[in-house]
């Protein structure tokens, strides 16, 4: 494997001659495919090696019965597959993979001294084959490899560098889509947290997690995972590493909370934990909350969001005192806080309020408080979450609407990232607020201090949204301000072209049919202004409309009469 030597080697043109020696009734067979595997460690020699013509001889060599030539040629043939495309093409085209993978099968079962060092030369040299490249790592998928890996890791699990080049070969594989279908139909959770058990080194702990955080994102191995005890194995490393400032153990600390909250993105796995609520599990997740590590905070907070994925568990989380929990959690991060945290804290909060019985509690608990300390933040996750949790609290809760429409401060913000275009999440979220403040709270004043603080433009632009939600939304609350406060609205309005808008929604076929319904609502309302009336007139409304008595709609039919019919009294 020296590197003079090979130079020599490549240079004397030995290597063609090799291929002729490759054969196995040569009495040198096993040395030639030794050499090969220890000039191929060298990198500029896997070509030459390829040029050579090597690949098809040393392929036809793995269908003999001698232990050394086999196990030579599985070196000779890994080194040459390491990070060399020609390499592995030659391999490929050869059809050496599909003989190894038979080998693997037929020696699964062998414990010999032996036979084990063969299995660990074949699972390198298929590593090598595939190491980065999807196309190999499907065809060694589709030809079974999976099944047949995990055995060998349960029959070899005492045999540490056989089981080592298994945990990297499920790593290798581990990424793909297809690959996790095969592995939830074999019993590779309960391998892995048996094999994790005994592991005291925390390379070897690591590797094993580089294995099943991809495989944990698929959800039935998320509650093999649950089911084969490995909730308790990360809670155990979480307890022993909290305190430490050893890299390693921070490395654990971290690897095991990130591992634990994607456990609970699956809803079957997620369940199972909470066990009502009452589950240790979910306990100990809370215990994680006012610890002092940002690591297990931003966990904890995780953790409860996934948690409050339904509306029973978000119901019985609030009644169990939850909310404050979390609140203290952010008191911790206002000034110059981390914000991962906030965001998670947050994010927990947001879902904690969808439940209806839930917004009341947490409104009286001082949520809306509490978030609103975020409003200076200049980081566009915290934003997004600062902006949901307040939408989703005043939803229908007409009395925290009102206060929060009138609070300048918030409106001011809100307007100013409905301009966020670099942040379409924040705009979006903030325009739904905007609107959100008027349709729950129905208030004058509310209307009042959005229209002095320029927010009327920004619910105009968000009536010709590419999502119908939003369009409706920002409807419904033009009509509530031209209802309630028309005069003071009308100049924004007429700046903001909303009559020409609403032309366009009714014209256009593609509008759906609560758009149009919506619209000419508006448009009634609207012409109570003598500006607005004239627009409206100037614009041959009158003519879109009749043909939108003819609607499939039933409902949008009957308010296009109504609407024909106010048109035409008032012009």
């Amino acid at each position: 494997s020296d590197m003079e030597t090979s130079e020599k080697i490549q240079k004397s043109g030995v290597l063609q001659v090799f291929a002729s020696l490759l054969t196995p009734q040569s009495s040198c067979t096993a040395k030639v495919a030794n050499i090969i595997a220890e000039v191929a460690r060298n990198e500029f020699m896997r070509n030459p090696c390829v040029d050579a013509g090597l690949i098809p001889p040393l392929v036809q060599l793995l269908n003999c019965k001698d232990q050394e030539v086999l196990l030579q040629t599985g070196r000779a043939l890994g080194n040459i597959c390491y990070d060399s495309h020609e390499g592995r093409n030659a391999v490929d085209h050869a059809g050496g993979a599909h003989i190894v993978v038979d080998h693997l099968r037929s020696l699964c079962s062998k414990t010999d001294p032996a036979s084990e060092k063969l299995l660990t030369v074949f699972c390198g040299m298929l590593m090598n084959y595939s190491n980065e490249n999807d196309t190999l790592q499907s065809q060694l998928i589709n030809m079974g490899v999976i099944p047949t890996l995990v055995k060998l890791l349960g029959i070899h699990c005492q045999n540490a560098a056989l089981t080592e080049m298994c945990l990297v070969a499920f790593g290798n594989l581990a990424e793909l889509e297809s690959s996790k279908e095969q592995f939830a139909y074999t019993n590779i959770a309960e391998e892995l947290v048996k094999l994790f058990k005994k592991q005291i080194e925390h390379d070897k702990k690591e590797m094993i997690f580089e294995v099943l955080a991809p495989l944990a994102e698929n959800d039935v191995i998320k509650l093999q995972l649950v089911e084969a005890g490995l909730v308790e194995c990360l809670l155990e490393i979480v307890q022993k590493t909290v305190d430490s400032d050893k890299e390693d153990d921070i490395a654990e600390l971290k690897t095991s909370s990130d591992l634990m909250v994607l456990l609970l993105l699956g809803d079957e796995s997620m369940q199972k934990l909470f066990e009502g609520g009452k589950g240790s599990v979910f306990q100990r997740v809370l215990s994680w909350i006012p610890s002092n590590s940002h690591q297990l905070q931003l966990a904890g907070a995780l953790a409860i969001a996934n948690f409050a994925r339904n509306d029973g568990n978000c119901i019985h989380m609030v009644d169990n005192g939850i909310v404050q929990k979390l609140m203290d959690l952010l008191d911790r991060h206002v000034e110059d806080g981390n914000v991962t945290v906030q965001h998670a804290a947050l994010s927990a909060l947001r879902n904690l309020a969808i439940p209806v019985v839930n917004k009341a509690k947490m409104l009286s608990a001082g949520v809306a408080e509490a978030v609103l300390k975020f409003l200076r933040s200049e980081m566009p996750p915290v934003q997004f979450k600062l902006l949901g949790t307040l939408r989703m609290l005043i939803d229908a809760q007409a009395e925290a609407a009102e206060q929060l429409g009138k609070n300048v401060k918030l409106v001011e913000r809100l307007v100013e990232w409905c301009e966020a275009k670099d942040h379409a999440g924040v705009m979006g979220e903030s325009n739904r607020l905007l609107s959100a403040l008027i349709r729950h709270s129905k208030s004058k004043d509310v209307i009042k201090t959005i229209v002095q603080s320029g927010g009327i433009k920004h619910l105009v632009t968000m009536a010709t949204s590419e999502h119908v939600i939003m369009q409706n939304e920002a409807l419904v609350a033009l009509a509530l301000i031209a209802a309630l406060e028309l005069v003071t609205a009308e100049k924004d309005l007429e700046n903001a072209q909303l009559v020409q808008i609403l032309h366009r929604l009714l014209s256009d076929d593609r509008s759906a049919p609560e758009i149009k319904y919506n619209s000419m609502v508006l448009i009634c309302a609207l012409i109570g202004s003598e500006h607005l009336q004239k627009e409206v007139q100037s614009m041959a409304f009158l003519e879109v409309i009749s043909k939108l008595r003819s609607h499939e709609n039933k409902t949008v039919a009957q308010q296009a009469s109504l609407t024909e019919q106010r048109l035409a009294v008032e012009s």
